[in-house]
């Protein structure tokens, strides 16, 4: 049963979005013994991120919390509980509202505006894959118009989904066709994709969030924002420290 929430109606009037940017902690999925999604937990996660790591930004049923390996409901009742436990203690939940298809990316997207979050992501389709970036678009603009309030990210990691669509010719255009688009979760070691990407980026409209760990550093000296990625796991007290004093050092 989904736990139940009043709907969250957003409007013209309301002020920009807040930026985006820093440490975005890519949530696992809690789950019992008996693999079902341990809901009470999140609490505990929200405490944790903002009082011990003072992190408090979220990526929600992305891949690192195996979201496409949820049902629907599940990533639904995921989603609501971040947003109750986050409230007035996370800046930003970013819900990741992919599927393996259309109908369902929508559904998603529609649930993540009426519980008011603060952005959703989409990845490429990834089964029948877009050939060529008018098609990605025309896929993205679908799901994006179904949460036409939202600030909406391309989640864009072609060692998963294997469409490898430049993201720097992805941008040509894009705000004309999805008025809500604010950026991207690059999560590919393409170093000159993104480059080429920020470069383009000169007035800073678009947010461009990190998702390769192992290369953030190098991401970060070319103008990233910030960085969505696995700290969230075992090794996040390390990690966090680490890549906190980074970020903190570059102003971000």
């Amino acid at each position: 049963m989904l736990i139940p929430f009043i709907p969250f109606f957003p409007n013209s009037s309301m002020a920009p979005p807040k930026k985006l940017k820093g440490l975005v902690a890519a949530t696992i999925t809690p789950m019992t013994p008996d693999g079902k999604i341990n809901l009470p937990v999140i609490r505990q996660y929200v405490d944790y991120l903002v009082n011990e790591q003072n992190v408090k930004n979220v990526f929600v049923n992305g891949t690192t919390g195996e979201g496409l390996s949820l049902s629907i409901q599940e990533r639904k009742q995921l989603a609501e509980e971040w947003m109750c436990q986050g409230k007035d203690k996370l800046d930003h939940v970013i819900i990741h509202v992919g599927a393996l298809n259309l109908p369902e990316c929508q559904e998603l997207a529609r649930h993540a505006a009426a519980i008011g979050a603060d952005g959703i992501a989409v990845i490429a389709p990834f089964f029948f894959k877009p050939t060529n970036k008018d098609e990605l678009v025309a896929f993205l603009q679908k799901v994006a118009s179904e949460a036409p309030e939202v600030p909406f990210y391309y989640y864009h990691i072609p060692p998963l989904t294997g469409v490898k669509i430049r993201v720097e010719e992805l941008l040509d255009g894009i705000k004309a066709q999805i008025p809500t688009f604010q950026g991207v979760k690059f999560s590919d070691t393409d170093l000159l994709d993104l480059a080429q990407c920020i470069h383009k980026n000169g007035t800073g409209e678009f947010e461009f969030l990190y998702g390769v760990d192992e290369q953030l550093l190098g991401a970060l000296a070319l103008g990233a924002n910030g960085a969505v990625g696995s700290f969230s796991l075992g090794n996040f007290s390390t990690l966090s420290s680490n890549w906190g004093l980074v970020l903190h050092r570059l102003k971000l």
